[in-house]
């Protein structure tokens, strides 16, 4: 062995026949397959290369004519190098496949991924030697379209593939699939053994089209094929007796445990593309196959508030399709349960006695605590967000206050709003007044007569600018502000001219003073006159429902207000509200204070009470006849002077009885020098609404014939049904319309000619032009 050595240690000399080239060769191909550790010199290196050369560019006669080219002059062959390299490696893998069989489960592991490493480090140098044979000889061939011949580096693969992986892939992935079960079971394994299994399967995929080229065909077949299957059947196991053993709360944190470990193994050593039917298995085995068991704890953990529980869950169910169908619906039940149950304990037997504040941060608090758990547990997501919000639409609107109209929570809901926006000791700091505010939207939103709403606000805000009682004009401004972003320029455009009246109104006193000032001595100029001129389109306020004949002390300064607008405003005219007006009174008879008392009374009070500068009593009748009051009007405004003691009550019972007299308390005394007497009824305040509640209704039938018409007009013949949901679709936003009411104005409509029905069509309307 020692002289065939020596012999073999000097290379062949040029235009030496393939026999005696290769035995040169294979001894340095054999020391690199094998001894690679051992080191190759730079020398040896060169002298093989250089063979391989001398041997690709000379013409042997073992060749033959198709085994050679001719390019620039020297003759290029290779067939016969080729065909002994392709022994070679199946000589040598033969050898490796044999020493295989001893080895079995992770010993195999072992010794497969060794060879695997050795091998193609070691083919990788062969390769590189090989240069020159696949820069001609190799190319010429796959150019011609052989698709058995490669370079040199996919030659040593595809050996591979077809002397060792093709006899030993079997026992190899039973191996590996035993190992990830005991990485499963939670052994420690040596995930590189794996990864180098995994690199193997890939690479050995090549593409028939291009060599150069790797396809997943292998890997997918041999690897991935056949592990998924082994995760779906070791979960499925374990999943049912998991289950039969624990709570559902425990499978699931066992679920979420999994998946995320089935994730990190896709990280550690599997191909990438393997995450897709590795994940979607998992979910299939371990959530869709249990759903019905996780949809029943759901219920559970709701009444428990169990947030991390429920996060848990979603996050589970998020994961297969219509998973979270079901959650979705029972949340909404349970919501809307949920808000039914706390306005059930807050209502009394009457909704007019109800605090609007109380019913509000009921309404509220329950969607806080929901509105947080579907941040948080469900992580906004848009199906619970929409069940959220249909919950709280329905236990708003249709509640046990609401029991007798749905337009209940809006005019509790505008009630509140006054009670923040109106003068009060309790009024809160203004942060934390736009935070309410901000939250008043929330249940805004949520009502479906917000026509109703805007009635009753526009009717309290008129009375907070005419009697000067809001607490912030920014707050004011904030809160329309609000409003028309919610629901449009429309909706809030008359709240927005009422600021401009009173803007205009300001102007209006402060240019009547100086024309006063001028044309008049300041002794005249008595009374410190201030008003409101406000335009009758843009304010809910109501005619006077009684006479009054205006004390003899006002008559001069009213007169000339009268006169200064016409002259300014030519054409106009001014109708008095004088039940909205107010004045302040200086009481000097009183001889136990010196100062004096001031009383701020009404209109009405203001004319009852003048007429003590000319006498101190006066019956009922006496009364009536100098102010020209209904006797309703009169009684109320004299039961408050009487209940103050400004006026004591003689010949009667009970103030109003025909025959009373009333006469003036000269020993009067109260603890405050101002006085307010001007206090609003009970029952004057029980009649507004009800009065705010028809013209609502009015105003609802004329927006309902006004959409009718412009449908019409729009589409000229309709079908009365698809009419009907059309009026509804475009007024929803404002309220929602009943089927009954629009039958009603579609009758009205036709009645009026606006419309009308065809001849020989049933139920088919037309526009009259």
């Amino acid at each position: 062995m020692s002289s065939s050595k020596t012999a073999l240690s000097v290379p062949p000399p040029h235009g030496s026949g393939i026999n005696e080239t290769w035995s040169f060769l294979e001894q340095g191909i054999d020391q690199i397959m094998n001894r690679l550790e051992d080191g190759l010199t730079y020398k040896r290196y060169m002298e093989i290369y250089t063979v391989i050369y001398n041997y690709c560019t000379t013409k042997t006669p073992n060749d033959g004519v198709a085994a050679s080219i001719q390019t620039r002059g020297a003759t290029l062959g290779g067939s016969d190098l080729y065909s002994h390299l392709i022994r070679y490696f199946q000589k040598h893998l033969e050898v490796i496949r044999k020493d295989s069989e001893q080895y079995m489960d992770v010993s195999l592991l072992e010794y497969y991924t060794k060879q695997w490493v050795k091998f193609t480090g070691a083919s990788a140098y062969v390769h590189h030697l090989f240069t020159y044979l696949n820069r001609h000889w190799v190319k010429r061939e796959i150019d011609e379209g052989r698709k058995t011949v490669h370079d040199v580096g996919t030659l040593a693969l595809v050996s591979w593939k077809d002397s060792l992986f093709s006899h030993v892939e079997r026992h190899v992935m039973a191996a590996v699939l035993q190992l990830i079960e005991r990485q499963r079971n939670g052994e420690s394994v040596e995930t590189s053994l794996l990864r180098n299994v995994v690199e193997s399967f890939v690479s050995l995929g090549l593409d028939e089209n291009d060599s150069k080229k790797t396809t997943l065909e292998v890997y997918r077949q041999y690897f991935e094929k056949p592990f998924v299957h082994a995760t779906e059947v070791y979960y499925k196991m374990e999943s049912e007796k998991f289950l039969s053993e624990n709570s559902v709360t425990e499978y699931m944190k066992k679920a979420e445990a999994r998946l995320a470990e089935e994730e990190s193994r896709v990280q550690m050593y599997l191909h990438v593309s393997t995450h897709k039917p590795l994940i979607h298995t998992c979910e299939t085995v371990l959530v869709k196959g249990h759903t019905e068991i996780i949809w029943d704890e759901f219920q559970n953990l709701l009444n428990q508030d169990k947030q991390e529980d429920l996060y848990r869950m979603f996050s589970l169910l998020l994961r297969i399709p219509e998973g979270l169908d079901p959650l979705r619906a029972r949340f909404e039940a349970h919501v809307r349960k949920a808000g039914l149950s706390a306005i059930e304990k807050i209502a009394d037997e009457s909704a007019e006695t109800l605090e609007p504040k109380v019913y509000v941060d009921a309404l509220l608090e329950v969607h806080k605590k929901y509105n947080d758990l579907v941040l948080t547990a469900f992580r906004g997501e848009a199906g619970f967000v929409a069940s959220l919000d249909k919950a709280c639409r329905e236990f708003v609107n249709r509640n046990k206050i609401c029991k007798s109209s749905t337009s209940k929570s809006p005019e509790l809901l505008a009630r509140y709003c006054d009670s923040l926006l109106r003068k009060s000791s309790k009024n809160p700091e203004e942060n934390d007044l736009e935070e309410i505010l901000n939250s008043i939207m929330t249940v805004f939103k949520y009502v479906e007569d917000k026509d109703v709403f805007q009635k009753f606000y526009s009717k309290m805000l008129a009375k907070r600018l005419v009697n000067d009682t809001s607490a912030s004009d920014d707050a004011e401004a904030g809160m329309i502000s609000r409003l028309k972003e919610a629901c449009g320029f429309e909706y809030t455009s008359k709240l927005q001219r009422m600021f401009t009246d009173m803007g205009l109104s300001k102007e209006l006193n402060d240019q009547f003073r100086d024309k006063m000032n001028q044309n008049h001595d300041p002794s005249e100029n008595t009374i410190d006159f201030s008003i409101l001129v406000l335009g009758t389109a843009s304010w809910p306020l109501q005619a006077p429902t009684t006479s009054f004949n205006l004390p003899d002390d006002v008559v001069k300064t009213y007169e000339r207000f009268q006169a200064f607008y016409q002259d300014k405003h030519n054409g106009r005219k001014l109708n008095w509200l004088f039940q909205l007006s107010k004045a302040d009174l200086k009481a000097n008879y009183i001889k136990s204070n010196k100062t004096g008392y001031s009383f701020q009374t009404s209109t009405y009070q203001m004319g009852i009470l003048l007429l003590y500068n000319n006498g101190l009593n006066y019956t009922l009748e006496e009364l009536q006849t100098q102010t020209n009051l209904n006797m309703d009007i009169l009684s109320g405004a004299l039961g408050i002077l009487v209940k103050a003691k400004v006026l004591l009550l003689e010949n009667g019972e009970n103030v109003g009885d025909a025959g009373t007299r009333y006469v003036l308390n000269m020993d009067f005394k109260n603890k405050k020098i101002r006085v307010n007497l001007n206090l609003p009824l009970k029952a004057e305040q029980k009649v507004e609404a009800e009065e705010t509640h028809k013209t609502i209704e009015e105003d609802r039938r004329l927006l309902m014939q006004a959409a009718i018409v412009r449908i019409m007009k729009t589409r000229k013949l309709m079908k009365h049904v698809a009419l009907m949901n059309e009026v509804i679709t475009q007024l929803q936003t404002r309220f929602k319309p009943r089927v009954p009411d629009i039958k009603k104005c579609i009758d009205v409509l036709l009645e009026k000619e606006y419309i009308e029905r065809v001849e020989g069509q049933k139920d088919m309307i037309s526009y009259v032009a």
